[in-house]
Order: structure tokens, then C-alpha cells, then sequence
């Protein structure tokens, strides 16, 4: 039997569909930029395998460490005891982040990164006699499915059999230039309440929703807002941490630092699982009680996995070189290229790009996993490029060594696609 024969008998994978789509692409090897299928055959990598494998896949300098760590120290609870890797992790993302942050929490991946800061702000005001049992977040964000980082999400298409077991959430709109305005009153009150306490973010780009854009001036506002009235500000950097939007962090780009900020994806190259939600001394220090209860008891079982946190040393390592900086830069100016190339196409829609994520939203109406957006994949896989297209939304956010070739060949199919849909 085939891996794609075996593959049926057991398998159930993430957002599908079986009885429509009862078969999936076994992939053998990657590299760099590429995978391989069983068959042998070459797919370059448009969106890093979800956004993960931006050093490229089985990256050298990773794969060294990675051997060496696991030939010293494997796994320990990491309850009660510790490790050279997570105090040095601990110690290097500090030096990146925003410098606000001082404590580094490690849980499994984006969804327990965001439910580890929806626990820590509720916890927070409780610790402090307060009772506020509200989130705010925006409209059509996506957060992740573990149930308060879902109830977080708007995006309805993964929430609907759940909804009413949800923790209390209240949405506004992302800002821009038109709503600002409204956007404020609505949150205003809300926070008028006293019952608000936190409000979680996408900084910048809704990767989700269709990697939708929006200003970081008028986020800035918000949280301005939440700030001055004690609300708990959660910035999701899953997907835009580690130089994706041109900087190591889009928090970068506000003025208004976040008080927690949730991370994975990138965080550990597309090796192993691992995720880190940061917070700020004033956070931590709300949890130092002489009453245990007031403790933060929240764990998994391979929290700071020492080969995970070898991994994710290394990659930070790589991404602050001048080698990984000129990649971001040359994506970024190729991304501009094309877009002058094909922004004026019948076509397209509109076109939008924060670092080295690109999108175009294509000038059809079509659902988000219809039978249209399937078309669509198809053709990109005929011609050896994955891409996963949001809805209507084709978005490139491929590794870092992408070669220029490689890139190109991205960009025709694409334009190869507008030519003929």
C-alpha cells in the first residue's frame, strides 16, 4: 500500500472535510524551501508549512544543535526543576521582545500560548480582589481552539458547535481611518462596565481572516484606552513574531506595549512543538502570594522541552544575523515588485503587504472552503507551489531562503492563475 492508501485507514486530519476530501499528499522530505512527495516530485513551500519553517526546512545550523542537546538532556518536568536551555531562551527572547516583558511562560503551541494570557489577566484581577470577567477582542480574529482562545475568535466557521459554552467575549471592529471613532465609543463602554479584563490582539495582520491588514497608529488608540483603565493587553504574535512584518515583533510598530504576548509558530523553526507567552513584572508579581491558591496553576507536561528550547535558541540566533535580515529585506522588496507587476490585473481585487507577508484578494465571489478555493489550490499544486488560499485571499509568506528563482516561480503561477480564472 501507498502512504496515501495507509494514510485513509487511520488518519483525521485538521480542517478537512473527509467524505469531500478523503485524501491527503504524503510529503517524504523537505529542504530549504521545498518538500517532496512520495513520487518524488518538488513543491516549493509558499507559506512556510503554516508560517514555521522560516529558516527553511531541516536548516544545518538548527539540526546541529538540535543533535547536540538531545544527546545531553531530553525532557524534565519542568515543575520544580530546570535546564541551561529554557534559562538561556529565557534570557535571549527577553533581549528581543519589547522591553516591558519580563517573564517568559512555556506551554505547547499558539492556542495554549494565547489560553495561558486569557488565564493570566482573569487570574490577575482576581488575585487583586477584583471581579472582571470580560474579553474584548476583534471581530473575525482567530486565536486558536483551545475554548478561551476560541471563545476569543470570531471567525465563526470554527466556533459554531461551541459557542455556548464560550467565556464571556464582546468584539469590535478592526480600526481605520472611517470607524476610529466608533470603534473607541464602543470599547469605551464596554470598559464602563468595570467588568473588562483583557482585550486580545493580532497586531497588525489577521493571519486567519484572510491576513486582513490594519494601522498600527489606530491600534495604538486602543490601546491607549485599555491602558489607562487597567485592562490587560494581549498581543497574539503566533503568526506575526519573528521578523515576519519586517521587525522581530509587530508590537514593534506601536507605541502602546502590550502587557502579554503570545508566541510559537516561528518560535521554533518548524521542528518540534513549543510555545512562550510573555508578561511584564507587574503581571508576575500579582501571582507572589503566600497563598498558594494565588499561584499560577497552569502546566503541560513538556513545558521548556529542552531540545525544543535548543531549537528555538538557535533560530533566534539566526534570525538577529546579517544573513536572515538581508533575506527579510530582499522578500520584502521582491513582494513590492510584484505587487506594481500585478495590483492594476481585472482580476485582483486589492492588494496589501506588512513585511514579508504578501496577499491579493482575487475580484470573484467564492466560500472560503468551497469548491472554488479548491480549484485554486490544485492549480498551485500542478504547477509544484503550495499555497493555501483564504477564501478568495492568495497570501505568500514563504520561508526566508527562498531563493529568487524559487520566488519567481511563486509569482508566475500566480499571475498564470489571474490570466486564466
Amino acid at each position: 500500500m501507498t502512504l496515501k492508501e495507509r494514510d485513509k485507514k487511520h488518519l483525521w486530519h485538521p480542517l478537512t472535510q473527509h467524505k469531500i476530501h478523503p485524501e491527503a499528499l504524503p510529503i517524504v522530505k523537505a529542504k530549504g524551501a521545498l518538500l517532496f512527495d512520495e513520487d518524488d516530485k518538488t513543491y516549493i513551500d509558499g507559506i512556510a508549512s503554516w508560517y514555521t519553517a522560516m529558516y527553511g526546512h531541516c536548516n544545518d545550523f538548527i539540526l546541529e544543535k538540535v543533535q547536540e542537546q538531545m544527546q545531553q538532556l531530553d525532557q524534565i518536568v519542568f515543575s520544580g526543576f530546570t535546564h541551561k536551555p529554557a534559562i538561556e531562551l529565557s534570557e535571549e527572547l527577553i533581549k528581543i521582545l519589547p522591553d516591558n516583558q519580563e517573564k517568559i511562560f512555556f506551554s505547547d503551541n499558539g492556542s495554549t500560548a494565547n489560553e495561558v494570557g486569557i488565564k493570566m489577566a482573569l487570574q490577575y484581577h482576581f488575585n487583586k480582589g477584583e471581579k472582571r470577567n470580560t474579553i474584548i477582542a476583534f471581530k473575525d480574529g482567530f486565536h486558536g481552539d483551545t475554548f478561551g482562545a476560541m471563545s476569543a475568535s470570531g471567525l465563526s466557521v470554527y466556533n459554531g458547535p461551541f459557542e455556548d459554552f464560550f467565556i464571556n467575549v464582546k468584539r469590535i471592529s478592526t480600526p481605520n481611518f472611517e470607524n476610529i471613532d466608533s470603534v473607541i465609543k464602543q470599547l469605551q463602554a464596554y470598559i464602563k462596565t468595570n467588568e473588562v479584563a483583557a482585550f486580545i490582539y493580532e497586531p497588525l495582520v489577521q493571519g486567519a481572516n484572510a491576513m486582513h491588514m490594519y494601522e498600527a497608529r489606530y491600534l495604538d488608540q486602543i490601546l491607549s484606552i485599555c491602558k489607562e483603565n487597567n485592562v490587560i493587553t494581549i498581543a497574539d504574535e503566533v503568526m506575526t513574531g519573528f521578523g515576519k512584518t519586517g521587525k522581530l515583533f509587530a508590537s514593534e510598530y506601536i507605541e502602546t506595549k502590550p502587557d502579554i504576548i503570545s508566541m510559537s509558530k516561528a518560535l521554533t523553526a518548524g521542528f518540534v512543538p513549543m510555545a512562550v507567552t510573555s508578561c511584564t513584572q507587574e503581571i508576575y508579581d500579582a501571582f507572589l502570594d503566600d497563598s498558594v491558591g494565588k499561584a499560577f496553576f497552569h502546566a503541560h507536561t513538556y513545558s521548556a522541552n529542552p531540545i525544543a528550547c535548543s531549537v528555538a535558541l538557535a533560530a533566534v540566533e539566526l534570525l538577529q544575523t546579517e544573513e536572515f535580515q538581508n533575506h527579510i529585506d530582499r522578500i520584502i522588496r521582491a513582494h513590492k515588485d510584484f505587487d506594481t507587476r500585478i495590483k492594476e490585473h481585472s482580476k485582483v481585487k486589492t492588494t496589501r503587504q506588512k513585511g514579508v507577508i504578501y496577499a491579493l484578494e482575487l475580484n470573484i465571489d467564492m466560500d472560503r472552503y468551497g469548491k472554488k478555493r479548491y480549484e485554486i489550490f490544485d492549480h498551485f499544486m500542478q504547477k509544484g507551489i503550495f499555497l493555501r488560499p483564504l477564501g478568495n485571499t492568495i497570501y505568500i509568506l514563504a520561508p526566508y531562503v527562498i531563493t529568487d528563482e524559487q520566488l519567481n516561480s511563486v509569482y508566475d503561477a500566480i499571475v498564470e492563475l489571474l490570466d486564466t480564472i
